[in-house]
């Protein structure tokens, strides 16, 4: 577990696959620390089979600042996507994935675009099911993509989350022949663990409504080798708090 950024009110972080963000983490970093009582405030989650950033608050406060950023991205993406009625606001908490999917654009997956589906979570069998039409116990699904590369029987896909459901990302592209490498589960042939990593963060400074208070986390370049293998660099830049170990982005530019 790499740690990328850390300071009183929050720590950024390179989650491994295998580790669960909800148990896992919170007491590696607690061991880490030397502090078997100190507060972790799980905001959001990855599933233990995916890798990548994730923030976790160090103090309640933060953790309730970074939650309410959350709950208003997600009505800020609901207004966008025309679930929901209001007046339109850029979300303050956009989280970023890249996966490598099976095949390439067609009919059923173009180049880009935005999907949207009606998923059922069945607890009993620990999967998710797309369904035609929302009933009890199913919630609406919605994503952005972008085929950025395709090499062989395999490509790469940039994605930003407007809603946060269980095994979202792998349902959605398996549901149109286009399982995530390695995501066995929901039908992929390729061995391994899931292609699947959280790439960008970007959030508000806890207490700091202003955009010189950004947070923004982002992978670095990557490139998809032939055995599809994703190599990581990762950066993290604070404008709120500049410190030695970071790169300030410009005022008011925000990671892409």
């Amino acid at each position: 577990m790499n740690i990328l950024y850390e300071d009183a009110a929050l720590v950024v972080l390179d989650k491994p696959a295998g580790l669960s963000s909800e148990e896992g983490v919170p007491a590696a970093l607690r061991q880490l620390w030397g502090q078997p009582d100190a507060f972790v405030g799980v905001v959001h989650r990855l599933d233990t089979g995916v890798s990548g950033l994730m923030v976790f608050a160090r103090t309640p406060g933060a953790a309730a600042a970074l939650s309410r950023q959350i709950t208003q991205s997600q009505n800020a993406y609901a207004v966008q996507d025309g679930r929901a009625e209001g007046e339109p606001e850029v979300p303050q908490f956009i989280k970023q994935y890249r996966a490598v999917i099976a095949g390439g654009p067609d009919e059923a997956l173009p180049a880009e675009g935005t999907l949207r589906d009606w998923l059922f979570k069945d607890s009993r069998r620990g999967r998710v099911f797309p369904v035609s039409r929302p009933r009890k116990g199913v919630r609406e699904a919605v994503l952005e993509y972008r085929i950025v590369k395709t090499a062989g029987e395999m490509s790469l896909a940039e994605i930003t989350l407007h809603t946060g459901r269980t095994h979202q990302i792998r349902v959605q592209f398996a549901s149109r022949k286009h399982p995530l490498a390695g995501d066995g589960k929901y039908g992929s042939r390729v061995k391994g663990s899931i292609a699947l990593q959280s790439c960008g963060l970007q959030f508000l400074a806890p207490g700091d409504r202003k955009a010189h208070g950004i947070y923004a986390a982002a992978a670095g370049r990557r490139t998809v080798e032939r055995v599809f293998r994703i190599r990581l660099l990762y950066t993290v830049s604070i404008l709120a708090s500049p410190s030695p170990a970071v790169t300030p982005l410009p005022k008011g530019e925000a990671l892409a």
